[in-house]
């Protein structure tokens, strides 16, 4: 048994006890024990921290504590400047795909319709979120700490807004994702690829208003959806563009 000093800094704080929000906590670890097994132990998913200084040089995750160390964690965006750091990564190689937990339904929408690949159902097991992180490289995201502490998920987002269009700038924000937006390019029931279709193969199924006024449509493959730019489309491209802060938006 050994006995290390954390302190985590800004945002961090709140996944704490109040009583132990910005100062220092002195606590025993187990032996072999790791900065990310205390770190999550003492509340605060691995996810969510940037940045590890052990005794005052930046260290891994992984990193095995010993007695009297000192660790002071640090979030996502924090602006500490340290030479040669070892920033730990926010996400997978490659392009970004998410998977949403079965409470995020609403921001799992909004993702699809940015044009980002979102896994999501409302059946959603703890397990299989972790399964597609660990198997299929995506970043998980959610509201409950407990899921990204799981072994398998080595990238995640806790989401703080509480709604939807919130929760997607929050997630556009954290990853940059503004210049990788690609809206309406996916079907946002089922997150497989949309494609131009003419409108005489679908116009048996187009409301006449609709028909009679609209010349450009996609459909979904996989679900048979047909979507044309009418009035809710006006709508989303409208939220979309304060969303990605001036991203053009197609």
């Amino acid at each position: 048994m050994v006995t290390a000093t954390f302190r985590f800094y800004a945002e961090l704080n709140d996944f704490l006890p109040r009583a132990r929000r910005g100062a220092d906590i002195t606590a025993p670890c187990a032996r072999a024990a790791t900065a990310k097994h205390m770190i999550e132990a003492l509340g605060v998913p691995h996810t969510e921290v940037a940045l590890v200084l052990l005794n005052g040089v930046s260290a891994p995750l992984d990193a095995l504590l010993e007695e009297g160390d000192r660790l002071a964690v640090y979030p996502r965006f924090t602006g500490v400047d340290v030479a040669d750091a070892l920033r730990i990564p926010a996400q997978p190689p490659g392009r970004m795909r998410f998977v949403a937990d079965a409470h995020l339904g609403g921001l799992a929408r909004l993702l699809r319709m940015a044009g980002f690949d979102t896994r999501y159902s409302n059946a959603l097991a703890d397990h299989e979120v972790e399964a597609a992180v660990a198997l299929e490289g995506r970043v998980a995201l959610t509201r409950d700490r407990d899921l990204l502490k799981r072994r398998g998920v080595d990238y995640g987002c806790y989401v703080r807004a509480l709604h939807a269009p919130d929760q997607l700038r929050e997630v556009i924000r954290r990853y940059d994702l503004a210049a990788r937006a690609r809206p309406f390019t996916l079907c946002l029931h089922c997150n497989a690829p949309l494609r131009a279709v003419p409108k005489d193969a679908v116009s048996a199924r187009l409301p006449p208003a609709v028909a009679a006024s609209q010349d450009d449509f996609r459909i979904c493959d996989t679900c048979l959806r047909v979507y044309w730019r009418g009035t809710h489309w006006q709508r989303m491209t409208a939220m979309l563009a304060a969303a990605l802060e001036g991203a053009d938006v197609h």
